[in-house]
């Protein structure tokens, strides 16, 4: 998907890309490259955007995956976590051995989970997950769940763990961090950008995989 209506030259692009992938910030990457900031700024946007699409493009399928919620943003006073005032609620799901998928929800209730497992997650599969009692619906639902204690083990005698989506959330919130504060419009495109990172691991793979989806 190449970036349409761009004015900046292909060499500054493909700089700017370079930039991204190394998680340089856009007014640095300004900077750098010798353009205004707002032009870096929209360049980095419309490359989230096009991350977005990207990882929309996954369908369901039939496989193991482990699945948990976790909370960004909001004020650091207060309550933290489960119900914590404030923060976005983002329920995860992990393929084992494939590419993890994570999206806004309004609240960990049941029927939201469940509604965005199946976006993802085909009936029959193996779902791991904690003990939060949202999750007992999917007992009923037509999936093999497995649940994980995190309070007594991280991978229990028969290997049950969530220790792969819980990675993703460590490295997501690594990430973030360095914006200082992300504006809840966006919050959305910052994800995914998380989520492309940690599906393609290395930075060599990132830049071949944006060279490619924005025809640089």
């Amino acid at each position: 998907m190449a970036l349409s209506r761009c004015r900046i030259s292909k060499n500054d692009q493909i700089r700017l890309v370079e930039l991204f992938v190394a998680q340089v910030t856009a007014r640095t990457a300004a900077d750098l490259v010798g353009i205004h900031r707002n032009s870096a700024a929209l360049y980095f946007h419309k490359l989230r955007q096009c991350i977005a699409a990207r990882m929309a493009e996954l369908e369901p399928e039939l496989a193991v995956f482990e699945c948990d919620e976790s909370y960004f943003g909001g004020a650091r006073k207060g309550k933290r976590g489960r119900g914590a005032a404030g923060k976005v609620c983002v329920f995860g799901i992990l393929k084992r051995g494939g590419r993890v998928y994570a999206l806004p929800v309004a609240d960990a209730r049941s029927q939201t989970l469940l509604t965005a497992l199946k976006t993802r997650v085909l009936a029959h599969s193996v779902v791991y997950t904690d003990h939060l009692a949202s999750y007992n619906i999917l007992d009923v639902s037509g999936f093999k769940h497995r649940r994980v204690n995190n309070s007594h083990e991280f991978v229990s005698r028969r290997g049950n763990h969530i220790n792969g989506i819980e990675n993703f959330w460590n490295q997501s919130k690594r990430i973030l961090r360095k914006y200082n504060g992300i504006p809840r419009k966006n919050f959305f495109l910052f994800l995914k950008e998380c989520e492309f990172r940690f599906n393609y691991g290395t930075p060599r793979e990132q830049l071949a995989t944006l060279r490619d989806w924005t025809g640089l």
